[in-house]
């Protein structure tokens, strides 16, 4: 419980802090952090190789779901958010859970679907503008 409460206190503090930037590119933020997101399982998974490359591969996917989302179409990070929340939860059944922190899954996975889910809504609310 309170790895959630800490997932959901964390997103609504990246919300308010790239609110507070009202000419930044918003885009550019979230993508930011996705990018960032996936690349934390590399640094709980360098001891074991096999989880390493797994970790690899998907840092790199995350990586481009952000360039795409921040270059194209936003939808593209709205996916990757929602992408990585699931990947958070599966990712005992397919890595070694062994490495990385406890209750992660539960603290990431409710950060990831927290900033989707806010992500969906203001371009819901952006095309309902247009």
């Amino acid at each position: 419980m309170t790895a959630t409460l800490i997932g959901i206190s964390a997103a609504l503090f990246t919300i308010l802090i790239v609110a507070l930037f009202k000419r930044a590119d918003k885009n550019l933020f979230y993508g930011l952090v996705l990018a960032g997101i996936g690349f934390l399982y590399i640094g709980y998974s360098w001891t074991d190789m096999a989880d390493l490359i797994l970790n690899i591969v998907q840092a790199m996917f995350f990586l481009l779901l952000a360039y795409f989302g921040v270059q194209k179409n936003s939808y593209f990070l709205i996916a990757g958010y929602f992408i990585h929340g699931l990947w958070d939860l599966i990712y005992s059944h397919i890595g070694n859970s062994g490495l990385i922190p406890p209750h992660y899954d539960l603290f990431c996975s409710t950060y990831d679907f927290i900033i989707g889910f806010y992500l969906l809504v203001l371009e819901y609310q952006k095309r309902r503008n247009e």
